[in-house]
């Protein structure tokens, strides 16, 4: 059996966990109003007069306030001289007030009167020109943005992204703590995980353990969860139907939680049982591509380049350079924090280059296609001396946790 992947009952393994968010500290007003201030210089840079944010993460970012996007618009508007107005249902505005940190003009629209025509009326107040330049929250829905368009044709309408990306991708010191305990959460979630697998067991059923086990280190479940054997585990998000583990099967689980709306992501990918020849190998060089995505991820390199030093790896380990199979089909990481998949990525041709506190996952998954898959998947920051993990990555195919680590 490989060391540290089976052999406890799941109640043994659920009580080794215990709850891990103790002295975590939510985002505070103080760095909402910051994230508010860089804002409105960024839009003075890029001479927009104001923006538009949606509800989301992008809402939530800037403001405090959590409110899920829906077919009923809810966002804000933010100008570049720092003024916040909401614009929601009236019979909202009510529980928005109760869910906001930073305080702004409510302005509210009946359900038989247009939101789009309240907000261009509410640009007009505030002295924005019917011809100035108004970015929009890049996620905002399209019927919200043919609305607005429809409401106020004049205006400049464009995207955001120069804003929300510009703040939202170099994290805080306090982004940086939830993110490392979620991190911490879910590794010991992986580990409580592998140790509690049996032939027979099924996928779901590994599921929902995991989301128990994520409840029990205190979370509110598994924020998602990816669970694959054997040749399943050559498809990166999954397949259909569930698996029953066999011996020999590879085992690849990729998994996440939410601490006070910051996401962690971590997969590992083991044998359960005597892993072959194939297996070791192709585990090998997966972690050898890891470790080269990381070596190269220094302050100043381009993006790009961190995936090219990853498929370099692959290639010379006589798999595809490019996106093909056998090979890595999909970029080498994303960025990371309210949203699981955020700016900037790890993608080849992304010439932005890398900056202090920008937060990527780094997995580049070797897929062959009718055998397995191997997905090993942690995530760094980065800081002015270079790249930082959250979590140690998987220590070795017989041993994935370091367990019997020297």
């Amino acid at each position: 059996m490989t060391l540290g992947v089976g052999g406890t009952s799941k109640e043994t393994a659920l009580a080794s966990l215990h709850n891990m968010t103790g002295g975590a500290t939510p985002i505070g007003r103080d760095e909402y109003q910051a994230r508010i201030n860089k804002a409105c210089a960024l839009m003075q840079s890029q001479q927009l007069a104001a923006v538009y944010l949606n509800a989301g993460t992008n809402l939530k970012y800037f403001t405090g306030t959590a409110w899920y996007a829906s077919e009923r618009l809810v966002g804000a508007i933010l100008t570049a001289s720092g003024e916040l107005h909401y614009i929601a249902p009236v019979f909202e505005l009510g529980t928005l007030r109760d869910y906001w940190v930073i305080e702004g003009q409510l302005h509210g629209w009946q359900e038989d009167e247009s939101p789009y025509q309240l907000v261009a009326k509410v640009l007009q107040q505030l002295g924005i020109a019917p011809d100035a330049a108004v970015g929009l929250d890049e996620s905002t829905a399209f019927f919200i943005v043919d609305g607005l368009r429809q409401a106020a044709p004049a205006q400049r309408w464009t995207s955001a992204k120069a804003v929300t990306a510009g703040c939202r991708q170099q994290k805080s010191a306090a982004e940086l703590a939830l993110m490392q305990q979620a991190m911490d959460m879910t590794l010991a979630v992986h580990r409580a995980t592998a140790s509690m697998l049996y032939e027979g067991i099924s996928t779901r059923e590994v599921e929902a353990f995991i989301a128990e086990a994520h409840r029990k280190v205190g979370a509110p479940g598994s924020f998602f969860v990816i669970v694959l054997f054997g040749p399943a585990t050559a498809f990166p998000h999954g397949v259909k139907e569930p698996q029953v583990l066999k011996n020999g099967d590879t085992v690849l689980i990729d998994t996440g939680c939410k601490l006070h709306d910051y996401i962690s992501d971590i997969t590992r990918t083991y044998v359960f049982g005597e892993p072959s020849a194939r297996q070791r190998e192709i585990w090998q060089l997966e972690k050898a591509a890891q470790a080269a995505a990381f070596a190269k991820a220094q302050i100043g390199v381009a993006c790009g380049e961190v995936d090219t030093a990853a498929r370099a790896v692959l290639a010379a380990g006589g798999l595809s350079k490019d996106y093909d199979l056998p090979g890595l089909p999909h970029r080498t990481g994303h960025g990371i924090g309210l949203d699981i998949h955020e700016w900037p990525y790890l993608v080849r041709g992304n010439t932005q280059p890398l900056l202090p506190g920008m937060c990527f996952s780094n997995e580049p998954m070797i897929c062959l296609e009718g055998e397995f898959g191997v997905r090993l998947e942690d995530h760094f920051y980065m800081t002015e001396q270079g790249p930082r993990w959250f979590t140690e990555p998987a220590y070795s195919v017989d041993d994935p946790f370091g367990l019997n680590k020297v």
